[in-house]
């Protein structure tokens, strides 16, 4: 019965994302999603709504009052990115934000180091997550459907993991960071085009409430 109301309460979560309610504000869509929340629930929503960054955000969501609350400092912080990081994505979802890059932007052909135009990237990216130092960072590493499933999955982990590092030596916190691979198992976009290969070759960077920001948060709320 548990399995069941998570579930449920992991479906209805997809509905409100995926069907994109107008009536909703993201922080109002980020409150609802707690009510759904937790890894495993969160991992059942990113599968079926095929978006590994959603999954991750809903578990670790929080929800109610406090959510809206991590939802409206999170709005502030996506707005600065969009202004400071111009050659990113930056999507805000429930209470989190996606910051996508394509690989282009970030590594030359099938590399994994970070070159001199994207440090310069990431350095801008840098100066925004050390504004808001209360928040976590899982960076995920994803290719198109070219190539074996061996070479893909280690590429995407090379390059997650060269970014993180990028990060970690220029100023974040290694306790803030974390870092997955998927290789070509969860294609954002269509693989039948070089455009939609092009955007499945992507880093996104998903940042989350820590700790302290759900403290701060649920000690708020109960005001």
């Amino acid at each position: 019965m548990k399995i069941t109301s998570q579930l449920l309460a992991a479906a209805v979560s997809v509905s409100l994302i995926i069907g994109g309610c107008k009536s909703m504000t993201k922080t109002q869509k980020g409150a609802a999603i707690g009510t759904g929340g937790g890894a495993a629930v969160g991992a059942v929503v990113g599968k079926a709504a095929g978006n590994t960054a959603l999954g991750a955000i809903i578990g670790a969501a929080v929800g109610g009052v406090s959510g809206a609350l991590i939802g409206k400092k999170m709005d502030k912080q996506a707005e600065e990115l969009k202004r400071q990081v111009p050659d990113a994505k930056v999507e805000r979802v429930g209470e989190g934000i996606v910051v996508e890059f394509n690989s282009n932007v970030l590594f030359g052909f099938n590399k994994a180091e970070v070159n001199l135009e994207a440090s310069q990237t990431l350095d801008k990216l840098i100066t925004v997550l050390n504004t808001y130092p209360d928040t976590n960072l899982e960076i995920q590493g994803h290719t198109d459907n070219r190539g074996t499933d061996e070479y893909n999955q280690g590429l995407s982990v090379r390059r997650a993991t060269s970014a993180a590092n990028y990060l970690r030596t220029h100023g974040v916190p290694s306790s803030r960071v974390s870092i997955k691979g998927y290789g070509k198992d969860a294609p954002k976009y269509s693989n039948e085009t070089e455009e939609g290969r092009s955007g499945n070759r992507r880093v996104e960077f998903l940042i989350t409430a820590n700790e302290k920001m759900k403290a701060e948060a649920a000690k708020e709320a109960g005001k």
